[in-house]
């Protein structure tokens, strides 16, 4: 055993500390507990949205994607089942690049959507934030992630805000708005894209700047829903971001006190784009304090406040090139042993993702028919950008889903899958 993974089992950040079987397991009790309204740390929270509804053709609806880093807005049509984006702009999201207000906040928000306000009545909403979606599908923000900062915000009715921020700018008529989460979008917009496949059912999964799933639950199933509520299948967010359970290392708890929530989205913090680079360099630091690195590599990395992704990606591409890392590796034995730590890092990470989607497999009893697998939507940089991340899920599904549990899936690309599923729940559903 290396070096390496003697440090790294030590402290608990080895990948040989998660067991996908029982964290499988794991998962599945607290998405029962979540759905039950029991203290749990998945929040499962009801879209309020059927998965069976039809499209209206030739409709425009304005469409508005919050994501971790952009914002975009976009006017969608369909015709014949097939979408038509006519117009669409990138923009930051307000709030990422330093903390505002909430009036800063809703006033970006709708000069982000002069150019189209007048196209429609009907507006979808992808919102990637905890949001508790209500039955008329507005939705109470929870909290922000991702270190996006809006000050004053906390348990304001989204859409709401946003539409009386209109009409004070003098916008006129009624605006009609769906609020959904990027997963619910994503699962959506899957439905769209992939009608005339044999799916059995569908997940929305985003692996990006944060992390998270929804799928399609009877609400028969969802008891915090009450009597009353019978719409035969909702979509769910799970709100897998938050999850409290998976075996934490002692890096994870390092990193988590230095975010502005500590204790809160712990497994995006040990995970996803945002903050998995922040939590590999805690872990080189630390190692380089205990002699793993060279002198030269120790003094670099103390000195570094931060490490992005993209930057463990270059380097994973190019350990002998122009790029952050490999600038700051002494020797061969300095790059061996960054690789090493990056390499671990991913693996843990993979692992944990894989027990996620198993236990929606196995909460909804789905995937047991090779010619009619389940379609997980796929978004996210992280999912198909990052150097080592793909393959490594690839092998935990298949060893654990497909060989343990005799189950079957498959990941599916779906273009602007996101500004599709919120102009069908927009459509279909104002």
């Amino acid at each position: 055993m290396s070096n390496i993974d003697i440090f790294l089992k030590k402290h608990g950040m080895h990948p040989d500390a998660i067991d996908i079987g029982e964290c499988t397991k794991t998962f599945v009790e607290e998405m029962r507990r979540g759905l039950d309204g029991r203290k749990s740390t998945l929040m499962m929270l009801p879209a309020y949205l059927s998965p069976e509804r039809a499209v209206p053709d030739n409709e425009p609806v304005i469409v508005m994607d919050a994501g971790g880093t952009n914002f975009r807005t976009a006017l969608v049509t369909f015709a014949d089942g097939r979408p038509n984006v006519e117009y669409s702009r990138v923009q930051p999201m307000p709030g990422s690049y330093g903390e505002i207000s909430k009036e800063e906040f809703l006033q970006t928000i709708a000069g982000y959507l002069e150019p189209v306000i007048g196209k429609s009545d009907k507006i979808g909403f992808c919102f990637s934030y905890p949001a508790e979606i209500l039955p008329n599908r507005d939705g109470r923000l929870i909290g922000l992630s991702k270190e996006v900062r809006v000050r004053g915000s906390d348990n304001m009715h989204i859409c709401a805000e946003i539409a009386k921020k209109l009409a004070e700018n003098g916008v006129t008529g009624t605006k009609r708005f769906v609020l959904l989460n990027d997963t619910a979008a994503a699962l959506l917009g899957g439905i769209c894209a992939m009608a005339e496949r044999p799916f059995e059912t569908y997940v929305g999964f985003v692996y990006g700047t944060g992390i998270n799933t929804c799928y399609i639950e009877q609400t028969a199933g969802i008891g915090k829903l009450g009597q009353g509520q019978d719409m035969g299948k909702m979509l769910v967010n799970t709100e897998s971001g938050g999850y409290g359970k998976m075996p934490s290392g002692e890096f994870d708890r390092l990193f988590d006190q230095k975010t502005v929530n500590p204790g809160s989205q712990l497994l995006e913090k040990m995970v996803s784009g945002r903050y998995q680079g922040g939590v590999i360099l805690l872990t080189l630091q630390q190692a380089a304090a205990q002699g793993l690195f060279s002198a030269f590599f120790a003094n670099a990395t103390a000195d570094m406040a931060e490490l992005s992704m993209k930057e463990v990606d270059e380097f994973c591409y190019h350990p002998y090139g122009n790029n952050t890392l490999a600038g700051i590796c002494a020797d061969d034995g300095d790059v061996e042993a960054l690789y090493a730590i990056i390499d671990r890092s991913v693996d843990r990470a993979a692992k944990m993702i894989t027990s996620s989607l198993a236990a929606i497999l196995l909460k909804t009893d789905s995937g047991r028919m090779p010619h009619k697998p389940v379609c997980i939507v796929a978004e996210g940089s992280s999912f198909y950008k990052a150097k080592l991340f793909r393959d490594r899920l690839n092998y935990y599904m298949r060893d654990h889903i497909v060989n343990n549990l005799s189950r079957y899936y498959e990941f599916v690309k779906v273009d602007d899958a996101n500004l599709l599923g919120a102009a069908a729940a927009a459509l279909s559903n104002c």
